[in-house]
């Protein structure tokens, strides 16, 4: 039976060293749970206790389960690779010592990071993407993070493609799943990002359906995103024009999605991500009303 989370970049808790006040744990795992979801994704390292009983009795008073939780990695410099491996290993086992032994590693490229892939979010081209020799370097990197973690940890990666990094477009995203390991490396598909990234996520939810094995349900509105690429945003203006919109009232074909999903017997979790920045908006009015339309899908 599927599952339904939320995750705190809901309420403005992202990876990134942003300006503004986001909320605490504390009121993001109440209104999550407040909402109508089942689970929540870790936050960024710290957010949520980073002691296995401590985080573990926070999420059992407000029934909730986690699920998983965003590693980002500079994967294109081999350099990087082992320290992003511990930084992974380090959060796979807070999961697993706190009992969530199937919560996964959402691994990234470290996003934002290079100045032409945030500059150009939701339309880059073939010449800012990587070499065949990078290729081998970032598939290399993240077939050893996911070894690392699985060897110390019991814990399966899926690999979280995004704009704003270098796995962003259909093409980079087949390009990694032809280079990594399928018994290491999963993906989650993020609706939101794929479809920003030029693709319609349907098409690789049946392509690569036996390396998917966790779900982001995020929209994207079209036609901010096409004011983004005619505007020139960066990825940041964008999100904090709204790109990423309540589900429903973007170009996501939700209706579609369930539906091969039942068809696959997808029996996992679908993690619901509205990406807003620090202090933007209503998070516990959006999240209802995400969760509202989920379950007009019968979900």
């Amino acid at each position: 039976m599927i599952k339904i989370a939320n995750a705190p970049c809901s309420w403005g808790i992202l990876e990134f060293d942003l300006d503004g006040k986001a909320a605490g744990f504390e009121q993001v795992l109440d209104e999550i749970r407040e909402t109508g979801y089942q689970g929540s994704e870790l936050g960024d390292w710290g957010f949520m206790p980073t002691v296995p009983t401590e985080l573990k009795h926070e999420l059992d008073q407000r029934d909730l389960s986690m699920v998983g939780a965003f590693v980002p990695v500079f994967l294109k410099d081999r350099s990087k690779h082992v320290t992003g491996a511990e930084a992974a290993v380090k959060t796979a086992k807070l999961m697993a010592d706190a009992g969530y032994r199937d919560a996964f590693i959402v691994l990234a490229d470290d996003n934002g990071s290079v100045k032409e892939r945030t500059l150009n979010a939701g339309r880059v081209t073939a010449n800012m993407g990587l070499t065949d020799e990078e290729w081998q370097i970032f598939a290399e990197g993240a077939n050893f993070v996911a070894a690392e973690v699985k060897a110390k940890t019991g814990l399966r990666t899926v690999f979280h493609h995004h704009c704003a990094g270098y796995v962003e477009t259909p093409a980079e995203i087949d390009q990694l799943m032809a280079l990594t390991d399928p018994s290491l490396v999963g993906l989650v598909l993020d609706m939101g990002h794929y479809q920003f990234g030029g693709g319609n996520p349907l098409n690789t939810l049946i392509k690569h359906k036996a390396r998917i094995w966790h779900i982001h349900f995020k929209d994207c509105h079209p036609e901010i995103a096409a004011k983004s690429r005619t505007e020139g945003w960066d990825y940041f203006q964008s999100v904090g024009n709204g790109v990423f919109c309540e589900l429903g009232k973007g170009a996501v074909d939700f209706p579609a999605i369930v539906e091969e999903l039942t068809k696959q017997h997808y029996t996992g979790w679908i993690v619901v991500e509205q990406d807003v920045l620090p202090g933007m908006g209503n998070p516990k009015v959006c999240a209802r009303r995400n969760r509202d339309f989920i379950q007009s899908l019968g979900l």
